[in-house]
C-alpha cells in the first residue's frame, strides 16, 4: 500500500506568475510588494504576525546582518504569542493542502520565507 503524499510547502517570489499547483498562496512579507497590484498577486492570506520585525529586517539588511544569526533571531520571534498562533494556522493549512509562501525577496533561499518553510516542514 502506497503512503499518502503529504502536502508541500513551497517558496516562490510573489512577482512570479501564479501556478495552478500553488495551493494556498500566503504572502509572508510585512510590506506589500512594490509595484504589484493586489488583484495580480492572487494572495489568499497575509499573516503579518509571521513576518520579521522591522528591527530585525533592518539589522539583516544592514552591514552587520548575517543569515545564520538572522535565522536564530527570527525563530525566536516566531515564539511570540501572536506569531505562534499564525504559525499554528499555517501548520493546519499545510496538513490539508499545498501552501506556497510568497515573498518579494530577491533570493528567497536566504530570506525569512525559507526559515518559515523549514519550520513548517519540521511539523
Amino acid at each position: 500500500m502506497a503512503a499518502a503524499s503529504t502536502p508541500a510547502v513551497r517558496v516562490r517570489r510573489v512577482y512570479d506568475d501564479p501556478s495552478p499547483d500553488d495551493g494556498v498562496r500566503v504572502l509572508v512579507d510585512r510590506l506589500w510588494p512594490r509595484g504589484l497590484k493586489k488583484t495580480d498577486a492572487h494572495v489568499d492570506e497575509w499573516p503579518k504576525a509571521l513576518t520579521p520585525s522591522t528591527e530585525l529586517r533592518r539589522w539583516y539588511h544592514g552591514p552587520e546582518g548575517e543569515y545564520e544569526e538572522f535565522c536564530r533571531r527570527y525563530e525566536a520571534e516566531l515564539d511570540a504569542p501572536e506569531a505562534a498562533v499564525a504559525l499554528g494556522r499555517l501548520r493546519d493549512l499545510v496538513a490539508e493542502r499545498t501552501v506556497t509562501l510568497l515573498t518579494a525577496a530577491k533570493d528567497p533561499s536566504v530570506s525569512h520565507a525559507s526559515v518559515l518553510q523549514r519550520e513548517l516542514n519540521a511539523s
